[in-house]
């Protein structure tokens, strides 16, 4: 396929990548099965809305027939959910062509000024915890004010939880109870860390009953996902690097209990290609695992159960099932719980509009996708929903709470924790 693509500046703007995004766009043969499982064009119904239309923009753009700026609007409406690249018959790395080219757009963009702040808050809060909880308190201060804020800033404040939870700080090492089955690192994340930090700790509970002690390096940093979903690859980068100096290197696996940190430790390869870390970054992301595969390649130790019967609706996270292919290890450990019934739920790996940063940089198509997600959840007659994403999480409970019974939920490792203290 001929293409006019000037492929020295997008060397220069995204290095080895562009190959890669080169061979996406000529994969793509515009056969048109992502559209019906493209979240966005099912909501909004317009071609420039599906990956199959993003892509002929983003190649008129990279050609020089189209400006970049024109295509923004439809690029930035995309989750990143990668449901395109679970269906796609010709194999199109949908994630290989749209995070470097939003990394490409980033010196073609003309913002409102409203729209900098928010881009800069994401970037300068999310990665950083301290900050995060620090920022958070200011906007619940700043609640009587909403009204008079931007769009842009009132969907940051409408994301904020009534109260930020207090947790004791993780220790560097969690020991294993009874012989040691394996040696591991856990990445603790940033926004969960500070949205719900009993996550983490149920996690080390679970992992030490099933024999494997635990590292906490306490040098460690973000993972560098949002940055590669806004499309900074070079703070991406730094983040990563940062890691790759506090990982031990004698452990057997990295732990990852969000689906959206452990999908993008799993591309630190594409993200180092052509770098001198690509060797150890491809280590790395060959030794990431996610909780839920991690304990199911391993085996339990010990069975759990729950005292009360308990109906569950599992919803699949955009990065576990698209991007991990993650769906049979969360559904094999709940189904070990004894008294848990799982139940499946219409458009499980629909997108509830969580996706990184996107409810609050698409608030209103976000919403859509949550109150519909909400409304699955609602119409499966489970008594609880569970996950493997705090994002999920956070949205998927934010339009469950105008249900008359609010449904509890939970990540599938809070669950199996539960289940392991009413049975041992």
């Amino acid at each position: 396929m001929q293409h006019k693509i000037p492929l020295q500046d997008l060397n220069a703007n995204v290095g080895p990548m562009a190959k890669g995004m080169v061979e996406a766009i000529e994969a793509c043969v515009h056969c048109g099965f992502c559209l019906p499982i493209c979240p966005t064009y099912q909501v909004l119904g317009e071609e420039m809305d599906s990956p199959r239309g993003r892509i002929v923009l983003m190649k008129s753009a990279l050609e020089g027939d189209l400006s970049v700026q024109d295509t923004l609007l439809y690029i930035d409406r995309c989750l990143g959910c990668l449901a395109c690249v679970s269906t796609c018959p010709s194999g199109v790395c949908y994630n290989e062509l749209v995070t470097p080219y939003r990394t490409y757009a980033l010196r073609f963009r003309k913002e409102r000024l409203a729209r900098r702040g928010q881009r800069m808050l994401v970037r300068q809060t999310l990665p950083h915890p301290v900050r995060f909880r620090l920022a958070a308190r200011i906007g619940k201060l700043a609640q009587p004010l909403r009204s008079a804020l931007p769009g842009e800033l009132r969907g940051m404040l409408d994301m904020l939880p009534d109260r930020m939870p207090v947790s004791q700080p993780l220790p560097e090492f969690y020991p294993a109870k009874g012989e040691r089955r394996a040696r591991a690192i856990l990445l603790t994340g940033c926004v969960q860390q500070s949205l719900d930090p009993e996550i983490n700790w149920a996690t080390l509970r679970v992992l030490a009953q099933n024999g494997v002690e635990v590292i906490i390096p306490k040098s460690q940093v973000c993972c560098g996902a949002i940055m590669m979903h806004i499309g900074d690859l070079e703070e991406a980068r730094s983040l990563a690097r940062t890691n790759f100096t506090a990982f031990p290197k004698d452990v057997d696996v990295i732990i990852t209990n969000a689906a959206g940190c452990g999908s993008g430790m799993k591309e630190y390869e594409f993200l180092f290609t052509g770098l001198p870390e690509e060797e150890l970054a491809a280590l790395i992301a060959s030794k990431t695992k996610d909780i839920t595969t991690f304990l199911t390649e391993l085996g339990l130790r010990d069975e759990p159960r729950l005292v009360e019967p308990l109906k569950v609706a599992y919803h699949d996270a955009c990065h576990l099932a698209h991007a991990q292919g993650i769906r049979e290890a969360p559904r094999a450990l709940i189904k070990s719980i004894q008294g848990v019934s799982l139940i499946e739920i219409a458009e499980s790996d629909l997108c509830c509009g969580s996706a990184g940063t996107y409810n609050l940089e698409q608030p209103e198509i976000a919403a859509q996708l949550g109150i519909r997600k909400a409304e699955k959840i609602r119409r499966s007659g489970a008594e609880a929903v569970v996950m493997g994403n705090i994002g999920c999480m956070i949205q998927i409970r934010k339009y469950l709470l105008d249900a008359p019974v609010p449904l509890p939920v939970y990540h599938t490792i809070e669950l199996l924790d539960q289940a392991y203290k009413t049975s041992l």
